[in-house]
């Protein structure tokens, strides 16, 4: 009975430290999403200074919505992939494609302008472009941080326009209005990727005469 009740006992002892064992893996990996998670929503947002900031000095934001005035931080030319240290990947024509049509490959005319419930605009639908793209570490001077984040930011006209050209700003309104509502207006979008599929999207608003008048993080 005494060998009976002390085995009874050992793997007691046993599951309630495999049990504590398995918890405390867990909690630390909760804590590392976590970190990686708040590290991204960081980066996209200081991705999406650094790209307001650009387009601000910039005078032709025509330019800037054609993809012909890029932001001074770029890593290279605006295609191809980006190897991140731990193996992640980031193809930039994937990046593009997914904002303007929801897919990876190469989107036709007709998604660009078709009107969706995620973009009702129709011909005024923003159509994305490169504008800044860089691994973070880039973004401070050499040294200053650590980081395995790779950032992405797009821009477009604001969808808000009634020109019906999504690469001029400001247009001259074909729906009979008297005004564009979007004229002075860009719209960007910024992301952070990062290891182990860590991930964040910041989109902002940037008028000509008002600065910043819209950011949001988008889950």
């Amino acid at each position: 009975m005494a060998l009976v009740v002390a085995i009874m006992a050992t793997l007691v002892v046993g599951a309630l430290g495999v049990g504590l064992v398995l918890a405390s893996m867990s909690e630390t990996m909760m804590a590392a999403n976590f970190q990686r998670r708040v590290e991204a929503q960081y980066a996209a947002e200081a991705a999406l200074e650094r790209a307001v900031s650009d387009a601000h000095a910039s005078d032709d934001w025509n330019g800037v919505l054609a993809g012909l005035t890029p932001s001074s931080f770029i890593d290279g030319p605006p295609a191809g992939t980006r190897l991140l240290s731990g193996g992640t990947t980031v193809d930039l024509s994937e990046v593009v494609n997914l904002a303007n049509c929801g897919h990876a490959a190469s989107c036709r005319e007709a998604e660009l302008v078709a009107a969706s419930r995620e973009r009702p605009w129709g011909m005024n639908n923003p159509r994305w472009w490169l504008y800044a793209y860089g691994p973070l570490e880039s973004l401070m001077p050499a040294g200053a941080i650590v980081s395995r984040f790779y950032i992405v930011v797009l821009v477009a006209d604001d969808p808000a326009e009634n020109d019906n050209a999504s690469l001029v700003d400001g247009g001259a309104p074909i729906t009979g209005e008297p005004v564009n509502p979007g004229a002075g207006v860009i719209v960007f979008r910024a992301e952070a990727f990062g290891p182990r599929g860590a991930h964040a999207r910041v989109d902002a608003t940037l008028a000509r005469n008002h600065g910043i008048v819209s950011w949001r993080e988008v889950r």
